[in-house]
């Protein structure tokens, strides 16, 4: 299958507004890069439509966006476009494959690497307009606890941290949950760990985190907070390939261990 697409959708494939909808934000996120957050966000979006729900993904790593080159699409408008005024936002949004809609960020912009008023306002009109449209937008954040990072964060209902099992990715990890619980005041964040060798060691790691934050973190907050386990995706050779076909492995290889992992992520965003 090819997952080739060049040009946004029109205004008539896009879900109509709806007085009664109000999409769920959900922010996708991490600690540190390398960890497959903008691969879960494709297919866990994927895998949400799959659940019955309208999806949109909004790349909000807006000085290094990459969800185009995961999904194999050529935007001729993106969110530069919509900032800059030269084109309408909807006309920013386009059909992915799988079923969501995907309003894409230029990759390489430097005046999006810091946080401006401007960027901010921007930020938050657009997941205003595109709110009664859907019923998810997940944000693909960058990595790391930046300005830009944290405040897109900050417009979500729910976050969702994704890490893996090196040291490295579980350190940063345990940093940007400090952050958000302390200067967000989240008291609740969803952990999905990827890359396990062997089933339960997501569950493992959560375990770990939490014991790090109920010893370092709760104690100066004013109520505990609380890791939830969403579930853990094996390493898995079908998932390098949907990377290198740049296709969404749930399309691609849906009977994977991978593939099934993500399916039971989304079955519990939806329970």
């Amino acid at each position: 299958m090819s997952a080739v697409s060049s040009n946004p959708s029109p205004m008539s494939e896009l879900p109509a507004a709806s007085g009664t909808r109000r999409a769920r934000i959900t922010a996708v996120t991490s600690g540190k890069g390398g960890v497959g957050k903008t691969f879960v966000s494709a297919n866990l979006a994927a895998a949400l439509v799959r659940r019955g729900e309208k999806v949109l993904v909004l790349d909000a790593d807006l000085g290094l966006a990459n969800l185009d080159v995961v999904l194999n699409l050529f935007p001729k408008i993106t969110l530069h476009d919509v900032f800059t005024g030269k084109h309408k936002l909807e006309e920013a949004v386009m059909a992915a494959p799988g079923g969501f809609h995907v309003l894409l960020a230029g990759s390489g912009m430097v005046e999006y690497s810091r946080l401006t008023p401007e960027v901010r306002d921007q930020l938050v009109d657009v997941i205003q307009q595109m709110r009664p449209r859907f019923d998810r937008i997940l944000l693909d954040t960058g990595a790391g606890i930046s300005d830009v990072v944290l405040y897109t964060v900050s417009l979500a209902d729910e976050v969702l941290v994704v890490a893996t099992p090196e040291p490295t990715s579980l350190t940063d990890a345990y940093a940007t949950i400090k952050v958000l619980a302390t200067t967000q005041g989240r008291r609740d964040l969803k952990l999905l760990v990827n890359q396990v060798t062997q089933t339960g060691e997501g569950r493992t790691i959560r375990g770990q985190l939490q014991q790090v934050v109920d010893r370092y973190v709760t104690p100066s907050l004013e109520a505990p907070l609380k890791l939830e386990f969403v579930g853990e995706i094996p390493v898995d050779a079908a998932v390098r390939d949907a990377v290198r076909r740049r296709q969404l492995m749930l399309e691609c290889f849906p009977g994977s261990a991978a593939a099934q992992a993500v399916l039971a992520v989304a079955t519990r965003l939806t329970s």
